[in-house]
């Protein structure tokens, strides 16, 4: 069968050829570019970008199970499908290294990511940078090596120990910088959590410092990298650090020192009037990072945010994940005056999240980073680095808190000692990403254990289970690769 399908493309390209006069054949064409034709033109270069983000957006990374891994790794979810596919052994902290729909699926994808922007790193410095000049040559560069520091985060994450653990000292990734194009020796050990967070934080910083201030669309802003974006990462790196000082030193650069809080450089950052906005018009300056679908890019099949978490009453979604009656939607400093309440929607005898309404195809953009997340994070490593109640952690708390119910604003005699604060804030990051993929990293960055749940008892800090296995196909395909 493989050779008659052969053989059938043969013959119609001889067709086709058939009827063309030979400067027909000249044109290289543009949608299928030989690797040394590559480089040659600015449209083909901005291709291969376009493509590196295409690439994380892939459902087994930022296009949604990501966020997903990182959502059911928490206590607010409930599994109610037992499907392995979907998340099962995640959620109920048992992945192995082959579990391929999470271990295997995450850490190909990241490493896929990963060596086509060393690929393309390799390509700009060769020829590339010839042709579109420097400034535009950084540029480009600069989101290569954004996707690149994308792609390690994600994996810190779930594949090692979180940085607390001997100060980035215990066994991180393997660390590639350099581009793969055909067989080649893939033996490489393991680098240690702190030399992979370097390497993230100079990516980054090139990043900030080459990317452009904003594009011509609020789409593109989006979509695409620009320097507060890098900004807002590099913000979210260093709180999983427990850096708090150069979280506020980051965070500072597009947040204000008062309220009103609009990022007053690049991209006009700011919280929308309505918390209900930003999951229906997608592009607005809240929006840092989003990975768009459409309705002729949609997400893979059983991987769509609305699929997990809608219900077939709501949206035609699977029900795989409702809302946990013992978790965040059960807090009592969560008032039913908010408006994110009514993304709690009752379809039978279960609640489930509804920040992701459309139907099938399910093609809703899948958050990454909000503005209300750099806030958060800032009033965090306020309260955490001077442990004190700080005015204006308590103003930034307020900001997100207040946006959705007006009457539950926080004194900064509220809270008794610092710890208050902080818990406070913690809760609020509950409230306002439930579904966006940052409650996991959130716990293991602090150290606390990963919730029980009905069925499942609760992981220390200090039991294997906390993390993920290394894949197994990367354990049999490079020997200096130890596992977890």
């Amino acid at each position: 069968m493989k050779t008659r399908i052969v053989l059938l493309a043969i013959a119609a390209g001889a067709i086709q050829l058939a009827g063309c006069k030979k400067d027909d054949l000249e044109p290289v064409p543009t949608n299928v570019v030989a690797d040394v034709s590559a480089f040659d033109s600015e449209s083909r270069i901005l291709g291969q970008v376009n493509g590196l983000y295409a690439t994380i957006k892939n459902a087994g990374l930022y296009g949604g199970r990501y966020q997903i891994f990182n959502d059911i790794r928490g206590g607010d979810f409930q599994n109610d499908r037992t499907n392995v596919v979907t998340g099962f052994d995640v959620w109920n902290y048992t992945p192995g290294n082959s579990s391929g729909n999470s271990v295997q699926a995450v850490w190909s994808r990241a490493y896929y990511a990963i060596n086509l922007a060393n690929v393309f790193l390799a390509g700009m410095d060769a020829k590339g940078a010839a042709v579109v000049g420097d400034e535009k040559a950084n540029q480009f560069r600069g989101e290569a090596r954004f996707v690149r520091a994308m792609c390690y985060y994600a994996m810190l994450q779930l594949y090692a120990r979180p940085y607390w653990d001997g100060s980035g000292s215990k066994p991180g990734l393997p660390l590639r910088l350099t581009a793969n194009t055909g067989p080649s020796d893939y033996n490489l050990a393991r680098a240690t959590v702190a030399e992979v967070y370097t390497q993230i934080l100079e990516d980054l910083n090139f990043a900030e410092a080459n990317l452009p201030a904003n594009y011509a669309t609020n789409a593109l802003n989006t979509t695409r990298a620009h320097t507060n974006t890098a900004i807002a990462i590099k913000a979210r790196v260093y709180l999983s650090m427990g850096r708090y000082p150069d979280v506020i030193t980051e965070a500072n650069k597009i947040v204000p020192a008062s309220a009103p809080f609009t990022a007053s450089t690049g991209v006009a950052h700011a919280l929308q009037a309505s918390v209900a906005t930003i999951y229906t018009n997608y592009s607005t300056t809240e929006s840092i990072l989003s990975m768009p679908f459409s309705d002729v890019e949609t997400p893979g099949t059983q991987n769509q945010l609305g699929y997990y978490y809608g219900s077939s009453a709501m949206n035609g979604g699977n029900g795989e994940y409702s809302l946990l009656s013992t978790g965040i939607i059960a807090n009592t400093d969560w008032a039913e005056t908010d408006a994110r309440r009514a993304f709690i929607v009752t379809s039978g005898t279960k609640k489930y999240l509804n920040k992701y309404p459309k139907s099938a195809p399910f093609t809703d953009w899948a958050p990454v980073i909000r503005y209300p997340e750099v806030l958060l994070s800032l009033a965090e490593a306020i309260t955490r680095s001077s442990n004190t109640v700080d005015d204006r952690a308590v103003a930034l708390l307020n900001a997100v808190r207040q946006r959705s119910d007006a009457s539950a604003g926080f004194t900064s005699g509220d809270f008794a000692s610092a710890d208050e604060l902080a818990a406070a804030i913690m809760t609020e990051r509950r409230i306002e990403f439930l579904g966006e993929g940052l409650a996991g990293a959130d716990l293991t960055r602090l150290g606390l254990p990963l919730p029980a749940k009905p069925g499942i008892t609760a992981v220390a800090a200090t039991q294997q289970e906390y993390i993920w296995p290394i894949s197994s196909t990367e354990l049999l395909l490079n020997e200096l690769c130890v596992d977890n």
